[in-house]
């Protein structure tokens, strides 16, 4: 990615969870109170690229205590997981977070969390080949009864617009891609039948 890409800026601004472990000095207008401290054990909803830079800084003190805990957005808790884990293809990734993945991969950086890595993983296999099925069939042509030729409805309306619907950004751009290539495979083999 690109300093100047516009799917990396909209993710680092995606909003984290933090609570502050200690008061904090001049900085209560993160809670609405100017002119004060922010007082410990207070949660504030912070930018990613803040919330990253806090965790990176937070090497803790004399006594070995963090000024700053965060946890997984909601985009990335328990009853998202535990979808994901049942069926991959039934959970809408965009209505968690139009730039799923890429929140879920700088998380995974910040978090310890073992069990995200391969939810994810499984998550992205599963959803790669239905997002690999569905761009061959979009804008197609399939033959159907006497010689009459029909585009597939995907995409056009119904269940295709649905599954278009519920892909995060990088799942758009893959779903592009594939339906680029497969249209274009197409359009070669049909000039090669030709000749």
């Amino acid at each position: 990615m690109s300093y100047y890409d516009i799917d990396s800026i909209l993710t680092d601004a995606e909003k984290i969870p933090c609570t502050f472990q200690l008061d904090i000095p001049d900085l209560g207008y993160l809670d609405n109170t100017p002119k004060q401290p922010l007082k410990a054990g207070t949660k504030v909803n912070l930018p990613l690229w803040l919330a990253e830079m806090l965790v990176i800084a937070n090497t803790g003190g004399p006594d070995n205590k963090t000024f700053v805990t965060f946890d997984l957005p909601r985009a990335l808790g328990n009853d998202v997981v535990q979808a994901l884990k049942a069926d991959p293809r039934a959970v809408p990734l965009r209505d968690q977070s139009a730039h799923f993945y890429g929140l879920a991969t700088h998380m995974m950086d910040l978090s310890e969390e073992q069990e995200l890595g391969s939810v994810l993983r499984k998550t992205f296999v599963t959803r790669a080949a239905e997002i690999s099925l569905h761009a061959r069939k979009v804008g197609g042509v399939s033959t159907k009864g006497k010689g009459k030729e029909e585009g597939s409805n995907l995409g056009i309306g119904g269940a295709g617009e649905e599954f278009l619907r519920g892909l995060d950004e990088w799942e758009r751009k893959l779903f592009r891609k594939a339906h680029d290539g497969a249209k274009s495979g197409k359009e070669w083999m049909d000039s090669i039948k030709k000749n």
